[in-house]
């Protein structure tokens, strides 16, 4: 057993006020742990209901390091189940994504199940006669994940069954998921396409982070952002000319400190948060002809306008996803070993709302987030090179300090200045609550 395994006094230690030790980012013991408590005790996003539309439909991931799928059942629910097999542990599927129609079948021995998991049919069924087989932990079928919950169409899991309810580990945050649902006209998203996927070569956390680190964009972004909008205004045009959505969308990456300071940052508890309280690089986006008629006759003109009004920049939801509510878009920091992170950024579209609100959702996504994108490269050159400057013996510890208030209450909401690593904070605070919440203490 390592110097952390089973030993909550030693995680706790590696969390002070206002700094953390490298290992949370750098030791594979840490990831392990991470992967064997954190990702179990806190609520995990899983998918959206609209990648599994009908019936006998899935969508297969992982939470931490658990195989699980969801699938849509013939009752029209979508359930969560653990990817293997109850009789030799076979993965029941292994594609990413499909149709098993009524059933999943296993391809080892062909036992199978319903799209709920329990048991349906075994072959030769009578070789189990007396052995006590419908006692056994195998009659019950694919194991479900511990709990899980449909909010609105996006699935979240929580592999243990005991831990914290969902609306206890939420609390107020999910308005910024309510706000992002309610600029349909309808109510409702749907997934739009697969994800763009990116390898990055550092630890999950340092992606989280990044999400309210708002004293980077205007130094990290100037060789692209910055030069994208120096070649704009060195161009000649017509006068009246307006600004393109592709530079509607970079362009404000390259804003002031005091315009980062001045939108605020929220934190809530449990390691949520978001920037853009008053105002944020989305805000001054064009308007799109029609749209804002169609909330009005959806949700009155008031309604309408609080909606439209409210746009957050990012918000994230603990542990390890991020959404953009004004733009649609979510994205999951997959965490594979402690120097290795998969993100999957996904955009959604407005059911009934017009098609160019999509059209710049997906720019977005293109211009910031793919591996061929613009501005992300900026971001992993950033991580990569922390990834490798935190195995330098000369400090072992980060610090996060910036804006800090002796004796601040991570379980109150707070709203402060834009550009304070309170989140951060916030987040290593969490960190250490759901690590430790089902680790023995020190022998």
């Amino acid at each position: 057993m390592g110097r952390y395994s089973g030993n909550a006094a030693s995680i706790e230690a590696l969390i002070r006020p206002t700094q953390v030790h490298r290992d949370v980012y750098i030791d594979d013991e840490v990831f392990d742990l991470e992967m064997k408590h954190l990702f179990a005790n806190t609520w995990v996003f899983v998918g959206h209901d609209s990648q599994v539309p009908n019936k006998g439909d899935y969508f297969a991931t992982e939470i931490g390091r658990q195989p699980v799928l969801m699938a849509r059942h013939t009752d029209g629910d979508v359930y969560v189940m653990h990817n293997r097999c109850p009789h030799k542990g076979t993965k029941i599927v292994i594609d990413r994504e499909g149709n098993t129609g009524k059933f999943f079948r296993c391809p080892y021995h062909a036992w199978s199940f319903k799209t709920d998991g329990c048991l349906l049919a075994i072959p030769l069924k009578k070789g189990y006669k007396d052995t006590g087989l419908e006692d056994s932990e195998a009659a019950r079928g694919l194991a479900p994940v511990g709990a899980v919950k449909n909010y609105r169409g996006f699935i979240f899991a929580r592999l243990n069954p005991e831990g914290p309810g969902f609306d206890e580990f939420f609390g107020d945050s999910l308005s910024s998921l309510d706000n992002m649902i309610d600029r349909s006209p309808e109510g409702r998203l749907e997934v739009a396409g697969p994800p763009l996927r990116y390898m990055h070569q550092c630890n999950w956390k340092m992606l989280v982070e990044n999400q309210t680190d708002t004293c980077h964009p205007m130094v990290a972004h100037e060789s692209s952002a910055g030069t994208a909008v120096k070649l704009w205004e060195s161009l000649d045009k017509p006068e009246g000319t307006t600004k393109p959505m592709a530079m509607e969308v970079i362009a404000p990456f390259m804003s002031p400190y005091e315009f980062f300071e001045d939108m605020g940052i929220r934190t809530w508890p449990n390691g949520h948060g978001h920037t853009g309280v008053h105002h944020s690089i989305h805000s001054d986006y064009s308007a799109v002809p029609g749209y804002f008629d169609q909330m009005v006759e959806a949700h009155g003109e008031e309604r309408a306008k609080a909606i439209l009004g409210e746009n957050r920049h990012n918000t994230v939801y603990f542990p390890n996803i991020m959404i953009k509510g004004p733009i649609q878009q979510l994205r999951i920091f997959i965490p594979l070993a402690a120097n290795k992170t998969l993100v999957e950024s996904y955009i959604y579209r407005l059911v009934g709302a017009p098609d160019m609100l999509l059209q710049r959702t997906a720019m977005y996504n293109r211009l910031i987030n793919a591996p061929t994108s613009v501005v992300g490269h900026d971001d992993l050159e950033m991580y990569e090179r922390a990834q490798e400057g935190l195995h330098s013996d000369g400090l072992e510890w980060v610090n996060v300090q910036r804006l800090y208030a002796e004796g601040e209450d991570m379980d109150e909401t707070a709203v402060e200045n834009g550009t304070t690593e309170r989140q951060m904070r916030n987040q290593f605070h969490a960190w250490k609550k759901y690590m430790t919440m089902t680790m023995g203490a020190a022998q």
